[in-house]
Parts: structure tokens; C-alpha cells; sequence
């Protein structure tokens, strides 16, 4: 059961090009008004590509936050107007590792940080790979050395228990991958599955 908590006054701090900051002043269940900075943003969109062999694809990038390149999945954010989160994955799927999926499901659905950001990110699993060609698409930026590599399931889990992969969605997803595999792949959700717990908040920076 979710106990309101009303908004008493709000104001946007900062808009940037990703994200928005806004402070709340919110009324708690015992009559107080706290104080609350939330980081409003798009969400984004993650995918474990999982080749015939049982093998990840991982890219390799440089993070500016965090000052180091990062073992991640394939990912983007959904910050085109009026695309679905599936057709998203798709375009990043072709954009960062040249691939396409013949069957797509949905892994999980992840707030990573629920207590002062709206994002939310959806991972999918992408199965029945082959090589793809992202029409009008340019690498920029980070992306200009990004590298990509296929590293087994196992492998990653691995990695990801010793701390080698600590990107919050490439951690959550190739656990979540190598259970579904133990269970044959069975009750992972469709590729149009409605995402059942994304803030409202979430699209609206």
C-alpha cells in the first residue's frame, strides 16, 4: 500500500540537457514537511545480448562521473519523443555492438537509485543474434573508443561478484540473466510487457 504524501511546493533547481533538479517540499504521514531534491530524468534502456555460445555482449566506455571506463551493456537513454522503450534497445542494440535480436523478452525493470532519482531503466534479453547495420548513425564522443567484446555468461557473473563489473544495470542484468538460464529461460515477460512500476516523474525531465 502507497501512503500519499502531498506535495506541499515545489521549484526546478536546474534544467540541463539530461536531467532536471527540483525540490519538494513534502507533507509526511505525522503532519512534518521535509524537504526532498529530486533528479528527474528520461530512463533508459539496457540489453543483454546473449549469442549462441551463452556469451554477453559487453561494451567498453569511458564514464566522466566516475573518472574510469566501465564494462557495460548496451544502452540508451529515451530521450525520443514518442519512441517505445523496445524500439529504443533496438537502435542502440545496432548502434553500440552492429547487432540485431530475433527474439527480444524483458529481463527486469530497475530503480537504481529510488531516494532522490526518478530514473527508471528497463533491461531486455536479446537471443538469435546477427550482424546489423545502423543506418545514419555516427559515433561521438565517448563512443569514438568504445569497444565491444562477447564474454561468457558465466564470465560475467563472475566479474560482476568480484566488483571487475560495477555498472549498477550490467550487474543487475547478467545476474538476472544467469538466473533465468538455470530456469530455462522460462517466465520472463514479453518484449511489450507494460512497465509496471515506472514513475510518472521519469519522462518529465
Amino acid at each position: 500500500m502507497t501512503v500519499p504524501y502531498p506535495v506541499v511546493r515545489g521549484e526546478e533547481l536546474y534544467r540541463g540537457r539530461v536531467v532536471t533538479l527540483r525540490r519538494d517540499v513534502v507533507q509526511m504521514p505525522d503532519g512534518v514537511e521535509a524537504v526532498r531534491e529530486i533528479v528527474l530524468h528520461p530512463g533508459a534502456v539496457g540489453i543483454v545480448a546473449i549469442d549462441d555460445e551463452e556469451r554477453v555482449v559487453l561494451v567498453n566506455q569511458y564514464r566522466h562521473p566516475v573518472g574510469r571506463n566501465l564494462d557495460e551493456l548496451p544502452a540508451g537513454l529515451l530521450d525520443v519523443a514518442g519512441e517505445p522503450a523496445l524500439l529504443a534497445a533496438q537502435r542502440e542494440l545496432a548502434e553500440e555492438a552492429r547487432l540485431q535480436a530475433g527474439r527480444w523478452d524483458v529481463l527486469l525493470d530497475l530503480l537504481p537509485s529510488p531516494g532522490f532519482s526518478a530514473e527508471a531503466i528497463r533491461i531486455y534479453l536479446a537471443r538469435e543474434l546477427s550482424d546489423a547495420v545502423a543506418e545514419g548513425f555516427v559515433a561521438a564522443h565517448e563512443e569514438i573508443l568504445m569497444t565491444v567484446e562477447r564474454v561468457p555468461l558465466g564470465e560475467c557473473v563472475r566479474r560482476a561478484l568480484q566488483g571487475e563489473i560495477s555498472n549498477a544495470a550490467a550487474v543487475a542484468g547478467v545476474l538476472a540473466a544467469e538466473v533465468s538460464r538455470q530456469s530455462g529461460w522460462s517466465g520472463l515477460r514479453p518484449a511489450e510487457a507494460p512497465w509496471l512500476d515506472r514513475p510518472e516523474a521519469a519522462g518529465q525531465a
